[in-house]
Parts: C-alpha cells; structure tokens; sequence
C-alpha cells in the first residue's frame, strides 16, 4: 500500500508501522479494499465501524474458518462466540483509516476525508493511579540486593517506560553531575529486539538523578563488573545498563518475570510495571511538584495525560476528604 510504504515507514517508529500494518491487513482491506477512494462515502465508513463495534470477528473474517481444524464458530454445530473488537481498538482502526484518507486528500488523489464525517466518541480509558508511598517503599525493599534492582527504583522515582529502561546505555548517565538522558528505547519488532528513538519528541528528555538514583546505580555499576568478569569472554558488551545476564539486550518478557518475583515479595497482587510510571506522576503530585514539571520528568505528550493519571484519586484519599468534611459539620 503506497501510504504505509510510503509515508508511515518513513515518518513513524517501526513498532507504530507495524500497527498500522496489522489493522491494514486485518481490517481495512478485507472490508474496503475493493472499493475506490472516490467512490467511498461517509455512510460506508459508518456502517464499516458499526460491524466492527456489533458484529462477531470470527464470523466476518472467516478466523476459525481458516483453522484446521475448524474452530468456534465454524463448526457446523458450534455457537457463536461473539467475539467482539473492544472499543479502543474500533477507534484505533478509525483513525489509521482517518489517517490514510487524510493523506490522499494532501496528495490530491480525493477531494474531502469521508472518514473524518464519522465520529466516534473516545473510549474511557482505565487508569491504574498506581501504588501508595507505602507500597512503594516495599517494591524498593524487595529490590534491594536483586539483580535489576536499581531498575525499579528508577521505575518508581523517574517514571520511566520498560522501553525506556532497557535501552538505557552507561553514556547516557552522567554519574557525576547526576543526571540521566532519554534517548532511546528498546522494543520487539516484527521478531526483533531493536533501539528505537523513544514514544514522543517530549520522550527525549534529560532527568536530573536524586541521591536514591544516583547510589543504586553506582552499586548496580559494581555489580556489572563483578558479572562481567565472571562471565567473561562470553560477556557481550553492548553498553547497557540493564542487560540479560551475557550482556546483550533484554528480552521483555524476562522482565516480566523479574517484576512478578519483585510485586509477589512485596506482597502485591496484579499490578503491572507500568503502574510504577503512575505511581511516580501520582507521588510527585501528592507533594507538590508543578504538573507541568511532573509532565517533562516522566515525558507524557500532553500535560492532560499527566492529570488523567492524578485523577484516579484512591480510597484512602477520599475517605481523608470526606473525613475531613465530616469533622467540619459535626
């Protein structure tokens, strides 16, 4: 397709082109791909939407179908699962579609964007606000003498993404002047693990490292050394600050592990690394620190994203409120 080829490869990070890949592939051409640009109208776009949002997957595409052997619904006397696209991704593919109309309209080959007539209300995201400041000093307790210990302390103290923190290089910390550059992040793409430059533009950004930061780094430095030369000449140096334990890049889901062994210790249920990013934002705001500062710390696009995060106020929060309320009327 000459928009993803293009103009999306050339412009976006690889793991954002191979989403656009995806939905192209699933989505938009068994469903459009026989019809022209110019003879498509706003009324197809919406009926288009509305099959993804009510009608079964499974029964469109012909998934199970394909399967041999077959599955779910195409069994003769199986029953439909209703499988069901959720309202995020509906609007995901909304836009690529948006996006791609858009583009011809720029290069002239269609007059208007009939994709952006249908308008689709934006989803409600949930928003995990993240751990309390004692939860999170047990996450840093239960760090402490682990391996990638020092990487959860700067989940928790400068929000950084899983990406973020295993494309993190020695040359990009400053341990002297303490400070900490942002600019890259390591991400699975198309089978690969590869450097990437980070989510956004306000991604790159530079973080001033507090003391915390600063001695859990230079005794995970140490540590390296120590695991370097015992693994030596099997050790591959890449220059990463988190690596596998031969030096080379970390597999994602090994960190999954990690963090599974670091929450279950400090005795937390589900709670996802990411959430140690809203943990940082919520923290930073309970002590009030400027939001636009929090926005450029933990490198959120747009400072709305920042206060989404510290809207999700907890229970404990609101029980202090109304307490409070309670004690004035009484």
């Amino acid at each position: 397709m000459y928009w993803l080829e293009h103009v999306v490869r050339a412009e976006r990070r690889p793991k954002t082109v191979q989403g656009y890949e995806g939905v192209i592939r699933r989505y938009l051409i068994p469903s459009l791909g026989r019809k022209r640009l110019d003879k498509l109208n706003a009324a197809e776009v919406r009926q288009f939407v509305t099959s993804l949002r009510n009608g079964c997957q499974c029964c469109q595409r012909g998934w199970d179908k394909a399967r041999k052997p077959a599955e779910c619904c195409a069994k003769k006397a199986g029953i439909c699962c209703e499988y069901k696209i959720e309202a995020r991704m509906v609007q995901s593919i909304h836009a690529v579609l948006r996006n791609a109309l858009e583009n011809a309209v720029r290069e002239e080959v269609i007059h208007r964007n009939v994709a952006k007539l249908v308008k689709i209300s934006p989803p409600k995201y949930k928003v995990n606000r993240g751990l309390t400041v004692t939860q999170s000093k047990e996450i840093l307790k239960a760090a402490q003498g682990h391996r990638l210990g020092a990487l959860y302390v700067l989940a928790v103290c400068l929000g950084l993404r899983r990406g973020e923190l295993l494309g993190l290089r020695w040359e990009d910390l400053d341990l002297e002047t303490g400070t900490l550059e942002v600019i890259q992040s390591l991400q699975r793409v198309g089978g690969q693990l590869r450097f990437v430059k980070p989510k956004t533009e306000d991604s790159e950004r530079t973080i001033p490292l507090p003391p915390i930061c600063l001695d859990v780094l230079k005794e995970h430095r140490k540590r390296q050394f120590a695991e370097r030369a015992d693994r030596w000449p099997d050790w591959e140096d890449h220059g990463l600050v988190f690596p596998s334990r031969r030096g080379t890049p970390m597999e994602p889901d090994n960190l999954r592990r990690s963090w599974a062994e670091i929450r279950t210790a400090a005795g937390l249920g589900a709670v996802r690394l990411h959430d140690l990013r809203h943990t940082c934002v919520s923290l930073l705001l309970d002590l009030g620190v400027p939001p636009h500062i929090v926005r450029e710390i933990v490198g959120h696009s747009d400072i709305e994203v920042t206060m989404t995060i510290y809207a999700h106020s907890s229970l404990d929060e609101k029980r202090k409120a109304l307490g409070k309320l309670g004690d004035a009327l009484g």
